[in-house]
């Protein structure tokens, strides 16, 4: 089977958990199947690289700005990239291209921003089972979070913003054969949205290498950790007051990321010592954090999908404390693996943290269920799901 995943961003150019995905699932596949990877070139100029036995299109379709910089674009560029980036018919004309060359079976397709809707079509036209596999919200917000400016959940759009929608809506047509996501809540959310209502869909979680001996903890001092992007539609704020009106030596938060709000976040810890950032940390050096780790926090307030956060932490034996929000609780069982607060409520969260630090016992129990929380063979339950999903498509 000949397979193309596309995807606008691929490791070591990562901005999210997508991308992550996205390389554990082709680096899976090409064991046994042929893969190509359609992504954004870092640069302004196109490349095709050979890595291990995957080769790799890196397409220029540089409109303002790159999509790895995204974080830094600021103004009126973001609107007008949004707009630039609805259809771009030079991408659709390679991404065609590429298709036909390399004689594809499938096309399954992950965060698309950057190549434009086209990258459905070049497939569909060639009579190529398409396969969506949705990791945010893109489709029915420009900002891609169901979020405000104001930071908090938008729950009806503006007139920009659903007309915006409509146009995605038009131009995705019926150009997406399969919807796959880790969470129901996000198909649940696209089917009120009137997106792929006639369209096959598949609840897939995702996966990782689990450990299979339990990870060692100190509890001398108990490290909470965050794991994340710096921004307040991810709560950050809400678990730094929660950790700070906590009157406890023994206790150290660890905030691991960067983003958008994070010299306000800063300020706001400046006055406790037992906070400490540690900034971008690269994926290969992600683990030390999960290893220290007696919990981690995932305090958003916004719909997350399905953290990749939650499965790296339960692979370590750590429990989870996060907002009821999302697909958050369908990974989250609330008093076994970890424990589920209401999203921004600061006082919510203080209470879960002191279960945790105030009972050592309890603590473990947590551990030991976090670790049973995937199963050992959960990436090639992943991979198994998706092959099996391919070949009905293929049939």
């Amino acid at each position: 089977m000949k397979i193309c995943y596309i995807t606008n961003l691929y490791p070591p150019h990562v901005l999210g958990g997508a991308e992550i995905v996205v390389k554990k699932i082709a680096t899976q596949m090409a064991k046994k199947h042929t893969v190509i990877i359609i992504t954004t070139s870092p640069d302004n100029n196109p490349h095709i690289i050979k890595q291990d036995s995957i080769i790799i299109y890196q397409l220029n379709t540089t409109k303002l700005y790159p999509v790895y910089k995204q974080t830094e674009a600021s103004g009126v560029k973001k609107p007008l990239w949004h707009l630039f980036d609805l259809w771009n018919n030079d991408t659709y004309n390679k991404i065609r291209q590429i298709l036909i060359d390399e004689d594809i079976d499938i096309v399954h397709i992950n965060n698309f921003k950057g190549l434009s809707l086209s990258c459905f079509k070049a497939g569909s036209d060639l009579n190529i089972p398409i396969v969506f596999e949705s990791h945010d919200f893109s489709l029915i917000c420009p900002r891609a979070n169901l979020i405000r400016g104001n930071n908090t959940l938008c729950k009806k759009r503006n007139f920009c913003c659903n007309s915006y929608v409509n146009i995605q809506r038009k131009l995705l047509d019926n150009h997406v054969d399969l919807l796959i996501s880790p969470s129901n809540f996000m198909i649940n959310k696209f089917k009120e949205n009137n997106f792929f209502r006639n369209t096959s869909s598949v609840k897939i979680p995702l996966a990782i290498e689990c450990n299979t001996n339990k990870t060692r903890k100190s509890y001398d001092t108990i490290d909470i950790t965050y794991i994340g992007t710096l921004g307040k539609h991810k709560g950050v704020q809400t678990l730094i007051e929660a950790f700070k009106s906590i009157e406890n030596r023994d206790i150290k938060l660890h905030i691991v990321g960067k983003g958008y709000d994070e010299e306000e976040f800063r300020k706001l810890a400046e006055s406790d010592e037992r906070i400490v950032f540690h900034g971008f940390v690269d994926n290969s050096k992600i683990q030390h954090f999960y290893e220290l780790s007696n919990v981690i926090i995932i305090p958003s307030i916004c719909y997350d999908n399905s953290p990749l956060v939650i499965y790296e932490s339960f692979s370590n034996y750590t429990p989870v404390i996060g907002s009821n929000i999302g697909g958050i609780p369908e990974l989250i069982k609330d008093g076994v693996n970890g424990y589920l607060f209401e999203p921004g409520n600061i006082y919510d969260l203080k209470e879960k943290l002191e279960k945790i630090i105030n009972n050592r016992e309890l603590l473990v129990d947590l551990e030991n269920n976090a670790g049973k929380s995937l199963p050992v063979d959960s990436m090639k339950v992943m991979i198994d799901s998706l092959i099996n999903e391919y070949d009905k498509l293929l049939i």
